[in-house]
């Protein structure tokens, strides 16, 4: 399918400020799909007596689909299935077996058949950086789903504790060998590790340039674009002063790229606001010389998220809808056609509601 614009439903305000029905208002007014963040199904949950348990999550998902049919959104995918590969203590795998059970009944709810797994961040007295073990994990819930259509897509964050650049996350999918097992590519993520150190003085690594070049090259060369499942496209502001102790971003009990991604990224073509990662080269590399065709959502992090102001989810969606233009613009795209939601078998859908009730 030709590149179609979405963003993450935590980037139209966080749950605990923003309501739902506002942020697809908005999403859909800018003509944009999205991704579920489960802090928002989670939320939703939350208004029911129990609070976030399965069938209240249950319910919370087919809400939620109910007001995304009612306003023509598309759901491209469940995200962030957290904290899952190679996980030391065994017992706490299972209980993520037993989540990701539960995942696919709220993916197949929502209409999408696909959940993105982000690198996992914890600390290497909880995870292993056995790379057998995380490759066993990952086929695990990959095989899991494979039955019922299900889709997985594998991203890099740039703080990972031993998946921090796209090459190891490419290396991790290419040994899961499954067809229904790819990667995401997020352009902060790639840049941010190679190309930029918020913690420096100049806010970049010591070989910026060259370094990126470098990886977009292997990239360009090695990467298969049927194993791409979508893209997340979003830049990140320059710092002012580097992120060191006493700058008011700095978090001791999380990685500076952490606390930067978390307070500091940028729609697409925001130079104005201080975007500085070379994300026009890199999607040069993803959508000219690879050619990817589908999903390019903004997943924007951000402390304006967290304010009170009922323009946010507007504002946002604004933003987000002018970063595609100027994608569509710099990279000669087609305009995207209507699709039909992705659907698991409803035998399935009926069968895990059961076991969850």
């Amino acid at each position: 399918m030709p590149c179609r614009p979405a963003i993450s439903s935590h980037s139209l305000g966080r749950a605990w400020v923003h309501d739902m029905p506002e942020k697809l208002d908005q999403a859909a007014r800018n003509g944009l799909d999205i991704e579920l963040f489960y802090e928002d199904l989670e939320y939703v949950a939350k208004s029911f007596p129990g609070g976030v348990v399965p069938h209240n999550l249950l319910a919370a998902a087919n809400i939620i689909r109910a007001l995304c049919e009612e306003r023509g959104i598309v759901v491209v995918c469940l995200q962030p299935f957290q904290h899952y590969e190679g996980l030391r203590d065994r017992r706490r795998h299972e209980q993520k077996i037993d989540e990701m059970r539960l995942w696919m009944v709220l993916a197949s709810i929502l209409g999408t058949n696909l959940i993105a797994i982000p690198s996992t961040s914890l600390g290497e007295d909880e995870m292993s950086g056995d790379l057998d073990l995380i490759v066993s994990d990952l086929r695990e819930v990959t095989d899991l789903g494979a039955p019922y259509g299900m889709q997985f897509a594998y991203e890099s964050l740039c703080w990972g504790t031993y998946c921090d650049v796209w090459e190891r996350s490419w290396e991790i999918v290419q040994k899961v060998d499954r067809p229904n097992f790819g990667i995401c590519f997020d352009t902060f993520n790639m840049a941010g590790r190679v190309y930029a150190d918020p913690t420096a003085p100049s806010r970049r690594t010591p070989n910026a340039a060259a370094d990126m070049a470098a990886s977009l090259q292997r990239l360009v060369e090695t990467v298969d674009v049927k194993k791409i499942k979508f893209l997340q496209v979003v830049d990140a502001e320059y710092l002012e002063e580097p992120l060191q102790p006493g700058h008011k971003y700095y978090d001791p009990a999380q990685p500076a790229r952490m606390s930067w991604s978390r307070n500091c990224r940028l729609f697409y073509g925001e130079e104005d606001r201080g975007a500085y990662l070379p994300v026009k080269a890199i999607l040069h590399a993803l959508l000219v010389d690879l050619g990817f065709e589908g999903w390019v959502s903004a997943e924007l992090f951000s402390r304006s998220l967290f304010q009170p102001d009922p323009s946010v989810p507007a504002e946002h969606a604004r933003r987000a809808a002018e970063s595609w233009k100027k994608i569509v613009k710099d990279f000669n795209l087609s305009e995207p056609v209507q699709l039909q939601k992705a659907r698991v078998p409803e035998p399935f859908l009926q069968e895990q509601v059961r076991a969850q009730l």
